[in-house]
């Protein structure tokens, strides 16, 4: 990319409409020309530097361009930029979302030129079969730190590689991980190639950056809000207590650090495959102080009135059917009891709130400033603040679109609406949840106040890009004396001057970086079945993985329950070797490692709008595995879709989670939900498994999991009855695998044994039954106070209606076998008390 084809006389782009700057240009030229990750300071023109690349690319190569964001926001963000700075007819370049329906998805992907998604949306689309990458010849990952673990990025990035046939990669970050390691890791799994690393030291870019001012602000707690911790810090210290009594503990301080807790939990599950009853008690110890320590963590660090809503919900958990035994004992331990009642006679104000009104009043007042956005990590906390707030400003809220913490989310049409009108000056104060931190164009601001400190450097980086652009802003951190809030403002210092120290360092090593992964990235793209752009091999390669052969075959035979006894069909059953034969060879394990949560990222789970067939547009022959779009919260459809000669398509089923023919479809289970749909009094694991057999020939039941009978605390007699009744009742084959690994070979098998041995084709049918009248009635009053499907069928062979169960008094209900006081008394209490 020449450097003179700048935004004036470069193809595809609007004259006039971007400013030249020499950093970006030069920062696109190298993009131009190999798999790049490119740093940048917030604010500063990352996404600029991407269209230069995406626009020489569709000059050059043609194709079409691929724009993952990892927010609806951020993703319709993008949108309106590439519109007004290319020339491209804005119905080519398409928004992919969610609300999107996937046969309308499908139609737009082959007619765009350029597609700006979420990355859920096209993980989902490629696991279909809907689209295809091979006329993809730019790629982006924005914020691309998050391409670790099982985000949908790496998945993304391992098929663009194998299926594009010119592939160029382009990750973008103000800030791409904690050390060097990280940047290594989000390098190899995007498969970059190349490090391009500008820093506000910079000559090009000094002069388009401000100082940004941190101050830290703390601020005592009062007298009642500490009597509230301290009453649960006692009851977690008598939770340690027990723990240290298991050994998997030295400790019984309540400020032990989540490390210590990881590890107190990796002893306990030790202790679980080991089938040590401890393990399991021990286990549900460890939830409690989980629960606890949040509500610790809220009352100094938020305000009383989000941990009063915390134990809100804790209480209405606890009374649900299936509430954990840990909500149960926490909620009527005495102290936690009395640290409830603290909470709701608490009147006074957290000393947060007066601080913030402060601070806000000082910028805005005294100083004439324009915007401020107030941070914080709780949707509680916001909404409160946002309460208390508006009686001095014109504030609006801004959170995320899942409902979270009994509170209802934004709409995207809500959260951008909200957006224009704070950057026309509508408003004057903005309180965010942490979905606003990464990358969302939030108009320069006189005042970011984080209501807590942030522990992770990239977070709080991200945080303080909201100032400091065009002028000169101020950020400050709210602390709490004596509280974790301490905890992380050192933890914060120390990772933001590393961060800051290791950008340096990465702009002075980038030789050496790029070394590395140069060399893994290579191997990792001669995984994928791809090559480096400018080197692709044959067009529509799929994944090959790599390492660690599994024999599908002894793991479909182990542990099962074969109520068909091997007959299978005509002709002779396939054995073990044959089994073996048809499995995959040199598959690798799927990364399971989980992406670090954050308490409301806004629109992560980006869920289709709406399921049913689509046209496939990607492989159309070989082995097919139709997937029910709910599985693809585990690995599998994903694992599946990579495989050579194989084929996963999506649908919402009406009964089983694969078809694989037109004969045999499975219901997969892990462990857990063996045991909890065992239980559940609305759908039954009997009515699933009455409807797959009612529908398919071959029904499977794969019980996924080593710890089938330490679930729950249930009897391990009554979850052999369960399996028995399985085989026995409903002619059902049960297959128990080791885990989500051991279940996708198993599929795979069975599939390939179905289509390709036995030549039978993949069908779907079946459908759910409707409940009878007299499971209906019985649904009504098992709901009632929880009493459960044996009790309600009781009362009403006693009563004989529904209507005579509501009205039956307290007494007359007492005359029904298994109806004590307690429960006698909530029915009445639930339908006779007034509705609120």
């Amino acid at each position: 990319m020449a450097t003179e084809a700048a935004g004036i006389d470069r193809p595809l782009l609007v004259d006039d409409f971007l400013q030249r700057r020499r950093y970006q240009l030069q920062l696109a030229e190298a993009a131009a020309d190999e798999h790049t990750l490119v740093c940048l300071p917030t604010g500063l023109g990352k996404t600029t530097v991407s269209l230069l690349v995406t626009a020489e690319r569709l000059h050059e190569a043609g194709g079409k361009a691929l724009f993952l964001a990892p927010t609806k926001p951020l993703v319709q963000q993008h949108a309106d930029f590439y519109r007004e700075a290319l020339s491209i007819p804005d119905d080519e370049i398409v928004v992919f979302t969610g609300d999107v329906k996937p046969d309308d998805r499908a139609a737009l992907w082959d007619d765009a030129r350029i597609v700006i998604a979420t990355p859920q949306v096209v993980e989902n689309d490629l696991v279909g079969n809907r689209i295809s990458l091979r006329d993809v010849t730019h790629c982006t990952f924005d914020e691309c730190h998050r391409a670790t673990g099982d985000y949908a990025y790496v998945y993304i990035a391992e098929r663009y590689h194998a299926d594009a046939a010119d592939p160029l990669v382009t990750g973008m970050s103000a800030s791409p991980g904690g050390d060097t390691e990280e940047i290594e890791t989000v390098c190899e799994n995007l498969g970059l190639a190349n490090v391009e690393v500008m820093t506000e030291e910079d000559a090009d870019v000094d002069e388009y950056t401000h100082d940004t001012d941190v101050q830290w602000e703390q601020v005592t707690l009062p007298d009642e809000v500490l009597e509230i911790r301290d009453a649960l810090n006692e009851v977690i210290t008598d939770r340690l207590e027990k723990l240290k009594s298991l050994g998997v503990t030295n400790t019984t301080n309540p400020d032990l650090s989540q490390r210590d807790l990881n590890e107190m939990r990796g002893k306990l599950k030790k202790m679980m495959d080991n089938d040590q009853s401890d393990g399991y008690k021990g286990m549900s110890t460890h939830a409690e102080v989980m629960k606890l320590r949040r509500a610790t963590e809220l009352v100094e660090t938020q305000s009383v009135e989000s941990v009063r809503r915390y134990f809100e919900r804790q209480r209405e958990a606890a009374r649900s059917s299936g509430a954990s035994k840990a909500s149960q004992r926490m909620v009527a331990d005495p102290k936690v009891r009395e640290a409830m009642r603290k909470a709701e006679s608490f009147d006074g104000l957290h000393p947060k709130f007066s601080k913030a009104r402060i601070l806000l009043a000082e910028t805005l007042g005294i100083n004439e400033g324009e915007r401020a956005i107030l941070f914080t990590e709780s949707r509680d906390t916001a909404e409160a603040l946002v309460e208390f707030l508006s009686a001095s400003f014109d504030v609006r809220k801004f959170v995320g679109q899942g409902d979270k913490e009994g509170s209802d989310g934004m709409s995207q049409k809500q959260q951008q609406e909200t957006l224009d009108e704070f950057k026309a000056g509508e408003f004057e104060v903005l309180v965010s949840t942490s979905v606003a931190e990464e990358g969302l164009d939030v108009p320069e601001v006189d005042l970011v106040c984080f209501y807590e400190p942030v522990p992770t450097a990239i977070r709080s980086i991200q945080r303080k890009g909201r100032t400091g652009r065009q002028a000169e802003g101020k950020v400050v951190v709210l602390m709490a004396e004596d509280t974790r809030d301490e905890a992380f403002f050192w933890i914060s210092r120390r990772r933001e001057k590393k961060m800051a120290s290791q950008l340096a360092e990465l702009k002075e090593a980038t030789d050496d970086i790029e070394e590395t992964v140069g060399d893994d990235g290579q191997a990792g793209l001669d995984a994928f079945g791809g090559a480096s752009n400018g080197e692709s091999d044959d067009v529509g390669s799929e994944a090959d993985e790599g390492a660690g052969d599994s024999d599908a075959g002894d793991s479909a035979d182990a542990d099962s329950v074969d109520a068909n006894d091997g007959a299978a069909g005509d002709g002779d059953d396939a054995g073990l070797t044959d089994f073996a034969a048809e499995a995959r060879g040199g598959d690798g394990d799927a990364d399971e490692s989980s992406d670090e949560s954050e308490p409301d990222d806004g629109d992560e789970d980006d869920t289709d709008a709406e399921g049913g067939v689509v046209a496939t547009a990607g492989v159309d022959e070989g082995v097919e595995v139709v997937v029910d779009q709910r599985e693809l919260d585990s690995s599998i459809a994903k694992d599946l879709s990579t495989r050579d000669g194989l084929v996963t398509r999506l649908e919402t089923l009406a009964v089983g989670d694969y078809v694989l023919s037109d004969r045999v479809a499975v219901e997969r289970k892990s462990a857990a939900d063996f045991v909890d749909s065992m239980l559940d009094s609305d759908r039954s694991m009997f009515e699933q498994v009455g409807e797959l057999s009612r529908a398919y020939a071959r029904p499977v039941m794969v019980v996924e999991g080593t710890n089938l009978y330490g679930q729950r605390d249930i009897d391990p007699n009554a979850i052999r009855g369960a399996l028995a009744s399985l085989a026995v009742d409903f002619d059902v084959s049960v297959l128990r695998t080791e885990g989500e690994d051991d279940t996708t070979e198993l599929l795979a098998t069975i599939a390939k044994r179905e289509q390709e041995t036995r030549d039978r084709e993949v069908s779907v049918h079946g459908e759910k039954t409707t409940k009878t009248r007299a499971e209906q009635q019985e649904y009504v009053v098992s709901s009632i106070a929880d009493i459960g499907p044996v009790t309600a069928r009781t009362l009403l062979e006693h009563f004989g209606t529904v209507e005579a169960v509501m009205t039956a008094p307290e007494d007359d209900l007492l005359e029904v076998e298994g109806v004590g006081p307690v429960t006698a008394e909530r029915i009445r209490e639930v339908v006779g008390s007034e509705y609120e």
